[in-house]
């Protein structure tokens, strides 16, 4: 039951609701709150509804309504507030509310809610009467709409029975015409899965006539291929050699002839080593003096002990490098990733070619630093350094292949030390008379 609230002794007060307000009186009534609350100043609304106090009267109404309905029955000092400002908007219906005889042709859900808000004596019985009005007025148009909807579908029923009718026999006469054309289609349909079969197993000679031409075809692309990159290869290596004898003719000379005078120098040098290392003078060896003997204060081959180096030993390298016309070819990316892998490229061929500088100064022998050129987004500027030979795989061919090529372009004799970890590169230099050595070794003589 909802209590009302607020005025004085005669004027209403004690009258009391007992059913909901109904929804189109609620409806009136916060319209006539929301007409009356910009009126009011912010210090004279309840604390729940100031912050809708700059809202237009539409929007207070729409996003306000729950709250200013709950504060105009909770809050009487606000309710009064309410009821001043609509009496002096609408004297004329709040006069004849206070008098008792509300107008006759005034809307009654309008007069419900000023006697909401007015509270006048009888105004419960005014909110009554309004919402059965409501109650009646909607039921009156309830029966008409449904008497209206009634009509209505007994026309519309009237009309599909009607409809009904045309379409049945339009259905059986377009029945009786589908049987005649079913019974037509089936004689086609069986000429046709006839033509069907025979075409089927024609196809199925066709695809294996093509899938044996695809196979053929396949064998002697491949077969091409293969002849293809091999003939490539070949020009490859006849373009080189062409290459090479040009220079060579360019300088005076043939490659056979640089050959021979290289392996010559090479047995030479090799010869007066050897001479300087045995230091034998020409004349001062004596028979006699080849008989094993024992002469007083001599040591004997027993005193000297024997000495033999390992594999890891950089002086096995120094040792090769003496050697006359010795020639060191070094697979530089490979000894790079070794030593110093965390450094970019650049910054590790530079370091490379300055120690193989160093080391060609110290030796004097020929040294050659092979890069592959796969791994180089651009070409390279690279002014190379006093004593090394710098050299680039072609697009193509690997670093390995291009070492390979260099020891067999070097004569018979000639020693040639290749610095690679790769046993592959190791492996094939060493069947074409080169002394490989692991680039650990090459490292460690560098440092």
């Amino acid at each position: 039951m909802v209590e009302s609230a607020g005025g004085g002794p005669g004027d209403g007060a004690a009258e009391v609701l007992d059913r909901p307000l109904p929804d189109g009186v609620r409806r009136r009534v916060v319209q006539i709150v929301s007409d009356g609350f910009g009126g009011l100043t912010v210090g004279e609304l309840p604390a729940q509804l100031r912050q809708y106090a700059r809202f237009a009267p539409n929007r207070r109404a729409k996003f306000a309504g729950n709250a200013m309905a709950a504060a105009l029955e909770g809050d009487p000092l606000f309710r009064q507030r309410i009821a001043e400002k609509f009496r002096e908007a609408q004297p004329e219906l709040a006069g004849a509310l206070d008098s008792g005889s509300p107008p006759p042709a005034a809307d009654p859900l309008d007069v419900a809610a000023a006697a909401y808000v007015l509270r006048p004596v009888g105004w419960v019985k005014l909110v009554t009467a309004a919402g059965e009005e409501a109650q009646r007025a909607d039921a009156e148009r309830a029966d008409e709409e449904t008497r209206a909807e009634l009509e209505g579908l007994r026309e519309q029923l009237g009309q599909a029975r009607e409809q009904t009718r045309a379409e049945t026999e339009r259905l059986r006469a377009e029945l009786d015409s589908a049987k005649r054309e079913a019974e037509s289609l089936h004689r086609k349909l069986r000429a046709a899965l006839s033509d069907v079969k025979r075409g089927e197993a024609a196809l199925r000679k066709v695809q294996a006539e093509m899938e044996a031409v695809r196979n053929e075809g396949q064998i002697q692309v491949s077969a091409a291929e293969s002849e293809s990159r091999r003939l490539k290869a070949r020009l490859g290596e006849s373009e080189a050699a062409l290459e090479a004898a040009r220079r060579a003719a360019r300088e005076g000379r043939s490659v056979e002839d640089m050959r021979v005078r290289l392996l010559l120098d090479t047995v030479l040098e090799a010869a007066q080593g050897l001479r300087r290392e045995l230091a034998l003078p020409p004349v001062s060896v004596r028979p006699a003096e080849t008989v094993d003997a024992v002469e007083p204060g001599r040591m004997t081959p027993k005193d000297i002990a024997a000495r033999a180096l390992s594999e890891n030993d950089p002086a096995i390298l120094d040792q090769l490098l003496a050697l006359p016309q010795a020639h060191l070819v070094v697979d530089g990316y490979n000894v790079t990733k070794t030593g110093y892998p965390q450094m970019p490229l650049e910054k590790q061929r530079l370091r490379l070619l300055g120690q193989l500088s160093q080391l060609a100064a110290q030796t004097g022998a020929e040294v050659t630093c092979v890069f592959d050129g796969a791994e180089l987004l651009a070409p390279v500027l690279l002014a190379p350094p006093r004593g090394v030979r710098v050299l680039f795989s072609k697009p193509g061919v690997t670093a390995d292949e291009l070492i390979r090529q260099l020891v067999r372009a070097e004569p018979p004799g000639r020693p040639v030390i290749v610095a690679s970890t790769d046993r592959e590169v190791a492996d094939g230099i060493a069947k074409a008379g080169a002394r490989p050595v692991a680039s650990a070794v090459l490292l460690k003589r560098l440092s």
